[in-house]
């Protein structure tokens, strides 16, 4: 089984230079000020949301961000799949189907009612990923963003 470790501060210079190489990777546009700054508050231990290093603790091959709401479709906390992201030479062996697997009885466990993420439309691989692990599109729903800052 695939271990996943709570990220705390400490773990910040092992977990920034992750989150750099996905932000590349999707394309995202942030520099390591903004980076560090998102992050600092969940190693923190904000009740807002949870890092995990996904593997071994001093060399993690990944790492999964949870952000926490709440709602009411859903009958209470939910949470929201942020970031989710497996270095690319260890993809393909069953890591993220036993990160998704283990976290989500975790997370039901400490009451989350329901578990989202956005899948980009060109990503089959993401897609199949996610729909073995239970993940299904809401029905008469899409989800739109407005950027606030």
């Amino acid at each position: 089984m695939t271990s996943l470790h709570i990220a705390t501060p400490d773990d910040l210079p092992r977990l920034l230079p992750m989150v750099t190489a996905n932000h590349a990777e999707e394309g995202i546009d942030s520099d390591e000020a903004q980076r560090t700054a998102a992050l600092t508050p969940l190693l923190d231990g904000t009740p807002l949301g949870v890092a995990y290093l996904i593997g071994p603790r001093r060399s993690p091959v990944g790492y999964i961000v949870i952000s926490f709401g709440y709602s009411v479709k859903l009958g209470g906390i939910d949470g929201v799949i942020d970031e989710f992201w497996i270095r690319p030479p260890v993809r393909g062996r069953g890591m993220g189907m036993e990160v998704l697997l283990g976290l989500m009885p975790a997370l039901a466990q400490h009451g989350l009612c329901g578990l989202s993420l956005e899948v980009g439309r060109d990503n089959e691989r993401a897609q199949k990923l996610y729909a073995r692990a239970g993940f299904r599109l809401r029905e008469k729903s899409s989800l739109m963003t407005r950027v606030l800052r």
